[in-house]
């Protein structure tokens, strides 16, 4: 009765933890005022169309950019063999360690007109003007993030492919089909469904960015909410506009789900079919070292070059490094990721068990709404946080909730909780699949159950999946920059804050430091994924 009791009120505490935020946008439409109205309708004559179309012309171009980038780098180290292929199989993760934000700090110094790179050919070639057009523009965000996010195209892809594409290229091949036909006709539409899984991931991040949107100076959707509640100072029409931007992002969701179904379908579909050995491809030296240089490309662009113009400032002796407030920024940084991971890995572990023992449709509720909490973008949970926060200390100003909320690190937790048990919880169902049930079964005998069950018997089990839990939920809080940059109290900025605000100030030398803090952080996931990909093959 304890357990079950218990069980209870952490899946209502877990729900209301993630819901009420959203519940709060929601019901932000049934308040709807006059001062509301003529705020949303100026943003409609305004500026609104515009963040509109900027982001749509945004989210295209980058569907385009990580579909290319994504689907040709996984195309080449699955089905061709070339020079240095087990290499770029990992090594082709590696701008997943980088926030958009940082690449876009490094090339803002590198391209610019008053940039390295522009004054070399202008000193060399006797030009005037600018040489390359100018970076802080849609283009320069398409780039940056393409190469940023093509990782989530590129992982996805390669799955599908090692599955289901190699062995039939390797039958069409025998039956006489030239090279282009094959991958034309064979290899991207078994990919298909995994390409639309990963720009639908590429683009929730897309929409989800501040940092970039906010240091190119590009007005994005997500620049209107904070413009409507921070500049405007109204709260009813940011929860509003809040709202069709979370739209937006759950059908991407939707889309995301289906087309996971459907690779999931064909997976099964195709190993039910399978019965040999698949083999890559054998290519010319000409056309081998095509792909070498085309996969080098994008490790460099996406990662080696970025991190090459960070350092570079470090060594410049007229750069202060802060070394004081740096170890101030990591502690803040660090202390809230361990605190966030915690809490999350105890949710996301209790609310996995119950589904395992216990899968009523309440608790199915819950985790789809805890799983939905990932493709929030942080200027969303602000918004929907405060709204709660704000009404409660109007109606009881003695309580001292805002206080709590928005003075200390609560409020902060609270959000990156909405955002980031999405990331815990699918570690963990993901290393309960791997339990047979057959081990419950056989507790259940012996008379273990309830929560001696998941203490005795799942608990060993999951370690390795709790571990990668923890680390992904650290990591995320670590480089999250809009609920951060709103929620943090006063002196406690972390890395992420610092060098948005240092390299906002064009002090991107400063900025080096706590960036590249970030992407050293970044890499153990990445290292953590590599790692079991190689494992796995």
């Amino acid at each position: 009765m304890h357990y079950f009791r218990l069980r209870s009120v952490v899946l209502i505490f877990s729900a209301l933890l993630i819901t009420l935020p959203l519940l709060a946008l929601m019901g932000s439409w049934l308040e709807w005022n006059a001062a509301s109205a003529q705020v949303l309708g100026e943003l409609g004559q305004t500026v609104l169309p515009e963040y509109i179309l900027t982001s749509l012309i945004l989210c295209v171009g980058v569907a385009i950019g990580v579909t290319v980038l994504g689907l040709s780098a996984a195309a080449a180290v699955t089905l061709f063999r070339f020079p240095g292929q087990a290499f770029f199989e990992w090594a082709l993760l590696l701008p997943m360690a980088m926030p958009a934000y940082v690449v876009a700090y490094a090339y803002t110094d590198f391209f610019q007109f008053s940039g390295p790179l522009q004054n070399l050919i202008r000193s060399t070639w006797s030009l005037e003007g600018r040489v390359f057009p100018e970076i802080r523009s849609i283009g320069g965000a398409v780039f940056v993030f393409s190469l940023t996010l093509y990782p989530y195209v590129y992982l996805l892809a390669r799955t599908a492919l090692s599955e289901r594409a190699s062995h039939l290229m390797e039958a069409a091949r025998t039956l006489g089909a030239p090279l282009g036909r094959r991958i034309t006709e064979i290899a991207i539409p078994l990919a298909r469904p995994a390409v639309a899984a990963g720009v639908a991931l590429a683009l929730m991040e897309t929409l989800a960015d501040y940092g970039v949107s906010s240091y190119f100076g590009i007005q994005t959707f997500t620049a209107g909410v904070y413009k409507a509640w921070l500049i405007m100072d109204n709260r009813i029409a940011a929860a509003q506009l809040a709202t069709i931007l979370l739209f937006a992002v759950m059908a991407l969701l939707h889309l995301e789900k289906l087309a996971q179904a459907r690779v999931r379908f064909t997976s099964t579909q195709a190993n039910a079919s399978s019965s040999f050995e698949s083999h890559s491809t054998a290519l010319s030296a000409p056309k081998a070292m095509a792909l070498t240089g085309w996969c080098s490309l994008l490790v460099l662009l996406g990662f080696v070059v970025p991190v090459f113009l960070m350092l570079k400032p470090l060594f410049d002796s007229e750069t202060l490094i802060p070394w004081g407030r740096f170890w101030e920024w990591s502690f803040n940084s660090l202390f809230l990721g361990v605190v966030t991971a915690a809490l999350a890995v105890a949710f996301s572990l209790f609310i996995a068990f119950s589904l395992r023992n216990k899968p009523d449709a309440l608790t199915r509720m819950i985790a789809q709404w805890v799983g939905l909490g990932y493709a929030i973008p942080g200027a969303v949970v602000v918004v929907g946080l405060l709204l709660p926060v704000t009404w409660l200390q109007i109606q009881w100003p003695e309580s001292q909730v805002g206080y709590w909320v928005t003075a200390s690190v609560l409020g902060l937790v609270w959000a990156y909780l909405v955002r980031f048990c999405a990331v815990a919880l699918q570690s963990i169902q993901s290393g309960y699949a791997r339990i047979p049930t057959s081990l419950d079964d056989s507790a259940l005998t012996l008379g273990v159950s309830g929560i001696r069950l998941l203490q005795r018997v799942h608990a060993p089990l999951l370690k390795r999946s709790v571990f990668a839990a923890a680390l992904l939920v650290l990591v995320d809080v670590m480089k999250e920059l809009p609920a951060t940059l709103v929620l943090r109290p006063f002196n406690t900025d972390t890395l992420a804050v610092v060098a948005f605000q240092l390299a906002r100030d064009e002090r991107l030398g400063e900025a080096a430091l706590p960036s590249l803090a970030l992407v050293l952080v970044g890499l153990l996931p990445v290292l953590l994924l590599s790692h079991a990909m190689r494992q796995k093959n």
